[in-house]
């Protein structure tokens, strides 16, 4: 009777990734660009390119680049979203596109 009970709750959970494909799949016309983690020895170019993309003050873009993995801005458009996505990871960043 295990076996029974266990079958049914399985299916459900199958099908759930299912669904979250198909919502990926559809493009997102604003993003919210996050830092997942950065390269050492390239922080303070980090911290240079996250500065300038939210024209915060180099203390409060240091605090946010260590805090990683952290939310830089939100609200982005998709193609501009993209460009500092490629900007953040040619100084060493890793980012993420939510």
């Amino acid at each position: 009777m295990a076996a029974q009970a266990q079958a049914p709750a399985e299916a459900p959970a199958e099908e759930a990734p299912a669904e979250e494909v198909k919502k990926e799949e559809k493009k997102k016309d604003v993003y919210t660009i996050k830092l997942l983690s950065f390269e050492a020895a390239k922080k303070i170019n980090v911290v240079k390119e996250v500065r300038a993309i939210t024209s915060i003050g180099l203390k409060e873009a240091k605090e946010l680049v260590e805090s990683a993995p952290k939310v830089v801005k939100k609200g982005v458009p998709a193609a501009d979203a993209e460009a500092l996505r490629d900007k953040l990871v040619a100084v060493g960043a890793e980012v993420a596109l939510e």
